[in-house]
């Protein structure tokens, strides 16, 4: 699994803030690994001001042979925007092999 990670001109893009996005994100997706090729994140800071739930984050992930799936997140930190927008993002990929598993189980 390949992770990606971009920020716009308002995110520092620092080494710190990129490993630990990534960190959060493989740990999160950690039990779907094998079923997926890449995941890109894109945060950003909506207003590019200091208003409250203006840092966004988006993750796109590639399962095999799928069509890409995306959530998204809005939250007063890039860090909770992360977490919160990979916590749906594991809840749609078990969906979405869940539906696949039945289907082939049939």
């Amino acid at each position: 699994m390949k992770i990606q990670v971009n920020t716009d001109h308002t995110i520092e893009g620092r080494e710190p803030l990129i490993k630990t996005v990534e960190t959060i994100v493989e740990e999160g997706l950690s039990r779907f690994s094998n079923r997926i090729t890449r995941v890109e994140i894109h945060l950003s800071d909506v207003s590019a001001g200091g208003t409250a739930d203006d840092k966004a984050c988006v993750i796109e992930v590639r399962p095999n042979g799928l069509d890409p799936v995306v959530t998204t997140d809005k939250s007063d930190s890039v860090h909770k925007a992360v977490r919160s927008a990979t916590h749906k993002m594991v809840s749609l990929l078990g969906s979405t092999f869940g539906k696949l598993s039945t289907r082939t189980d049939q």
